[in-house]
């Protein structure tokens, strides 16, 4: 073994990070290592980094092993105490040359083993130049980090940070660069996107943001925002949604629930009926607009009425694309200190049965696409995505990062089929 072998857990966020990892430790010359990057969002999370940290250290005798990620940064003590782990790295520590040059120059000598500083003290987000990662179809830009809300079940802002924004001359130098390099589809990514140019002169919104990116870069075939919080969406992005045909239809909403108790408990700034407004207000705008959301099931006090309101919200926003998430108690967030917590068992029936919900509404989408003709994004030589980010199936090869015109013929379970 000789280049660093990485590995990532959690988020697209995080995968882009390591992309910036490995340029990073490219060019400081790191050798024999392993790097795990950690994600922290739930308990199980942080079992699993350690699950797969032992897995990689008998893999890898004798390669250095280095944790980081939001777990590190969040537990460093729990995985400095590994004896598998070599050095623990935070998440502003990982983006730094230096940090880098020094684990190359003298791994255990000089270097610290435990290199964590206070996230909440970071006050930038640099914007770091990749070339895009996953396919050759398709890069992410990383526009934001961290995030100043404090959910009460919500780990993250320990790991990241409060929300620093990249910007928007930053960005769009970087997105023209991708395009140069042959991208098609631009995907904006963050922790809390709509919070993108608080912290900024002038104080910018999202939607200014993606305006000035489709102005500005005509040659920009497809841009693509992933998840947002409905509530902080601005007129801007509104209109962006109502006529740019280049914005991708198809909007991840960070929900968490659909009872209205639930999310004041959750100390979310949205009630039921908002997130059905905003849903209803950009369909209107945008006919052909999907959702995907987060909905987590089993919070604290959470009641069998708690739970259909999240059930019928499903029908009532007429979700497509849903992420379940299984309460999961945090050590340190508000949340786990109530005492209603809910049975284990009771909470994974209720997710399966969101997840059934989020199965059946992914048939009807496939479903009502038979017949239409749709914008196809190839992402492997056979299979692409429409702009509602549905696969498609091709059984003739196409050129992979191409945009192919065709009609869909039938579909399968998961995929449309052309």
């Amino acid at each position: 073994m000789n280049a660093p072998q990485f590995t990532t857990l959690g988020c697209r966020l995080n995968a882009y990070e390591t992309e910036a990892m490995k340029e990073l430790s490219k060019k400081a010359g790191l050798r024999d290592a392993v790097i795990i990057n950690t994600c922290a969002v739930t308990a199980e999370a942080v079992r699993k980094a350690r699950q797969e940290i032992r897995k990689l250290r008998r893999e890898n005798p004798q390669a250095r092993l280095i944790v980081t990620g939001c777990a590190a940064q969040t537990e460093p003590e729990t995985f400095s105490s590994m004896d598998e782990v070599d050095a623990v790295i935070g998440n502003s520590e990982k983006m730094k040359p230096e940090t880098w040059i020094g684990m190359a120059a003298d791994f255990i000598g000089d270097t610290e083993a435990v290199q964590v500083d206070d996230i909440m003290s970071v006050t930038e987000t640099a914007g770091h130049l990749i070339d895009g990662f996953g396919t050759r179809s398709r890069a992410y830009v990383q526009v934001q980090n961290g995030c100043d809300h404090r959910c009460t079940f919500c780990i993250i802002p320990y790991g990241r940070g409060n929300s620093r924004s990249v910007p928007a001359g930053v960005v769009v130098d970087q997105i023209k660069r991708l395009v140069d390099k042959g991208f098609n589809e631009v995907v904006l990514t963050g922790v809390d996107l709509t919070s993108w140019g608080a912290d900024l002169p002038a104080q910018p919104k999202l939607g200014d943001l993606v305006m000035r990116i489709l102005k500005l870069i005509p040659d920009l075939r497809r841009l693509r925002i992933s998840s947002i919080d409905s509530i902080e969406v601005d007129e801007n992005l509104m209109q962006a949604i109502a006529t740019e045909p280049r914005l991708m239809p198809h909007l991840h909403l960070s929900l968490q629930h659909g009872d209205d108790l639930i999310l004041k408990r959750m100390k979310r700034r949205h009630l039921r009926d908002d997130a059905i407004r905003f849903v209803e207000e950009a369909r209107m705008l945008r006919p052909d607009m999907t959702f995907g959301a987060d909905i987590i099931a089993g919070f604290p006090t959470e009641t069998d009425a708690h739970f259909e309101n999240s059930m019928k919200l499903v029908q009532d926003c007429d979700l497509t694309w849903l992420h379940v998430f299984p309460y999961s108690r945090r050590e340190g967030t508000p949340a786990a200190r109530i005492p209603q917590q809910i049975n284990g068992k009771i909470i994974r029936e209720r997710a399966g049965r969101l997840r059934e919900a989020g199965e059946e509404q992914v048939q009807r989408h496939l479903a009502a696409q038979i017949g239409r003709k749709h914008d196809i994004l190839m992402e492997s030589p056979t299979m692409g995505r429409t702009e509602q980010f549905a696969e498609v199936a091709f059984s003739t090869p196409q050129t992979e990062g191409e945009i192919v015109s065709a009609s869909i013929s039938g579909r399968t379970d998961t995929q449309l089929v052309v």
